[in-house]
């Protein structure tokens, strides 16, 4: 017995409230844009500044435990990682600790420094003190880190859009552009409206929730030119339809083994990567979303070419209409 998400064949109009979709993504995308404005994000130290401290010990490291013994000091966001480092003996663990930097501060001061020493002492007696080093990262490099981070968006979208216009026509480019668009915005508008640590993390899972996004839209895309091609006489409307019911169980199988993978990490995984999992899980929900309703009702809108045959012709192009 075979499991099946969708059934086998279906015949589902997607289209028929096609300007309702539309203006559900617009809403939502207002709502996204307006809290970034008006709440912000809560940066990570990567982007907010703050302090690193490596620290060295001659027994086995429990970053849990650590963890535990600076919570009473309450040092705002604080990140713990376990390092490897050839360069240590291997009766040496090590581990890096990152501080948020104080409000009017660019790094934690000596004497919190001390009071972290002290406090991971009482826990763990292998502790070797003064730490190796400590290093703070300022709003100069925070800045430019943020700066980076948002290129590095802009020109992935870029790529899309490029690669896009010369593997399909322009119409489809922007469909995919305006996909993508509005995934980054909505994830951007969940971690400022649930207020959760942004940081370079975060700018990976965006990169990533854009080329998931894109690989679903080409799938579909595909397949619409396909029947483009073969059914010359049909209308747009019927043919995305066509086009989006026959790839529908091979997008949600996709989805939702996805989704299965990301859970169990967003469970199990813990607290250093839970940011990240959990952006990914958002942006594979509104990815498969925009792929179907976004991206496809936007080309509808658009119309696109029907004679492929001519790669010159532009008097066969039609336009769509959301409704009918």
């Amino acid at each position: 017995m075979r499991l099946r998400l969708v059934p086998k064949e279906t015949n589902w109009d997607f289209f028929s409230r096609g300007k309702m979709w539309l203006g559900i993504s617009g809403v939502m995308v207002v709502i996204a844009f307006v809290s970034f404005l008006i709440q912000g994000l809560n940066y990570g130290i990567d982007f907010s500044g703050g302090t690193t401290i490596r620290a060295e010990s001659t027994t086995a490291v429990d970053v849990g435990v650590l963890r535990a013994a600076l919570d009473p000091l309450d040092l705002g966001d604080v990140s713990i990682t376990e390092v490897f480092d050839p360069t240590f003996g291997p009766d040496q663990n090590v581990v890096s600790i990152t501080i948020q930097a104080t409000e009017g501060h660019e790094s934690v001061t000596t004497d919190m420094i001390t009071a972290v020493g002290q406090a991971l002492l009482a826990v763990d007696e292998g502790l070797q003190l003064p730490f190796s080093s400590v290093e703070s990262v300022g709003p100069t490099v925070s800045g430019e880190l943020i700066q980076t981070a948002a290129l590095a968006v802009i020109l992935a979208i870029t790529a899309v859009l490029i690669y896009i216009w010369l593997r399909f026509e322009w119409q489809f480019a922007l469909g995919a552009v305006v996909a993508l668009i509005h995934d980054v915005v909505l994830t951007i508008g969940v971690f400022s409206e649930l207020q959760i640590r942004f940081d370079l993390a975060i700018i990976a899972a965006l990169l990533t929730i854009v080329g998931y996004s894109l690989n679903d839209t080409v799938v579909v895309f595909d397949r619409v030119r396909e029947n483009l091609i073969k059914y010359k006489k049909m209308s747009l409307k019927d043919v995305l339809n066509m086009s989006i019911n026959e790839t529908l169980s091979r997008t949600f199988m996709t989805s939702a083994t996805t989704l299965i993978a990301l859970i169990a990490l967003y469970v199990l995984g813990g607290d250093v990567i839970r940011g990240f999992v959990f952006a990914m899980i958002w942006g594979v929900i509104v990815g498969t979303y925009s792929s179907i309703f976004v991206a496809s009702t936007t080309l509808l809108v658009l119309g696109v070419k029907r004679d492929w045959s001519k790669p010159d012709a532009t008097s066969g192009t039609q336009f769509g209409n959301i409704d009918s």
